[in-house]
């Protein structure tokens, strides 16, 4: 008990923002707190578990044996500790402040998030919402907090975590050319959907619909120029010979803009639904089902 008596419980809460980020800087930004005073946290937790906890190696810090033992075990605790307390206290979001990370595509932020974040910097002044791009360790970042949310097709998830979500719309894939493409008229061929100069989604970590399904389908489509952000894409075909393949809802929103025409395939393509998903952890977490209802207000104003 005396043991107890030491421990600030903001301190553990500090540990946990310290192992998740890896910076003092950054896990300073994320308990909203200066510099200063992480750094002094870091010192009373080194001296509280008698280990340096983070040590650099090279430009970063990595976690000692000691830190990396502790992070689940502290972490659990705190997911209990904030279950129990979500559970007693509702949350106003016109006052009361918190953070959420989310982790989506850069088509996800335009077509879905961006007017939602518009509505939320007046409806919640206290609340900051940080979107990430994917990563492939997404699924590890969710049970160890690091995150709250990640929006993908659920056809390209496949972590096998024990996750929770929830389907918030359907977008279907179009052949998309410049305007003007020279060779493409009011329909695109078989042919020329397989030889004309090709720009691809680089899904990154994770594989791209667009590819899924052309492989699933037997298209041998060879790839000239990949670019990891679906709103670039559109936006280069201007002046060029390239097709691509494009969210139906994106095209429609940039098609004047990009000077694009959009296509039906010459394949059948399936379509896409776009999905939330989060940690068991967060299901009855007052702020989280509120996060979860305005995302889904959002995609069901899509339609």
């Amino acid at each position: 008990m005396r043991d107890l008596q030491r421990v600030d419980l903001n301190l553990l809460v500090a540990f946990d923002a310290l192992m998740a980020e890896r910076s003092v800087t950054r896990a300073a930004e994320r308990m909203a707190v200066g510099q200063p005073a992480m750094s002094a946290s870091l010192a009373r937790l080194r001296k509280l578990f008698d280990d340096p906890l983070l040590v650099r190696d090279g430009r970063v810090l990595v976690p000692t044996p000691v830190a990396e033992s502790l992070t689940g075990p502290i972490r659990q605790s705190l997911s209990i500790m904030e279950g129990a307390l979500g559970r007693r206290r509702a949350f106003d979001a016109a006052v009361d402040e918190q953070t959420f990370t989310l982790l989506a595509s850069d088509y996800v932020l335009l077509v879905l998030l961006r007017s939602l974040l518009g509505e939320l910097a007046a409806e919640a002044p206290n609340v900051r919402i940080n979107v990430r791009p994917i990563s492939g360790d997404y699924a590890d970042q969710l049970r160890r907090g690091q995150i709250d949310l990640f929006i993908v097709p659920r056809e390209i998830e496949r972590s096998g975590a024990p996750l929770q979500s929830e389907d918030l719309f359907q977008d279907r894939l179009v052949c998309a050319v410049d305007v003007d493409h020279p060779e493409v008229g009011a329909a695109i061929s078989r042919e020329q959907f397989e030889t004309l100069p090709y720009l691809a989604y680089d899904g990154g970590p994770l594989p791209s619909a667009a590819q899924l399904q052309l492989r699933a389908r037997g298209v041998d489509r060879a790839i000239d120029v990949t670019t990891q952000s679906f709103v670039v894409a559109p936006l280069m075909l201007r002046g060029t010979r390239f097709l691509t393949l494009l969210h139906e809802r994106l095209g429609r929103g940039l098609a004047a803009q990009a000077q694009i025409r959009l296509l039906e395939p010459p394949v059948e393509l399936t379509s896409i639904t776009e999905a939330m998903f989060w940690s068991p952890r967060h299901q009855d977490s007052p702020a989280h089902r509120w996060l979860r209802e305005r995302i889904r207000q959002a995609a069901a104003d899509l339609d």
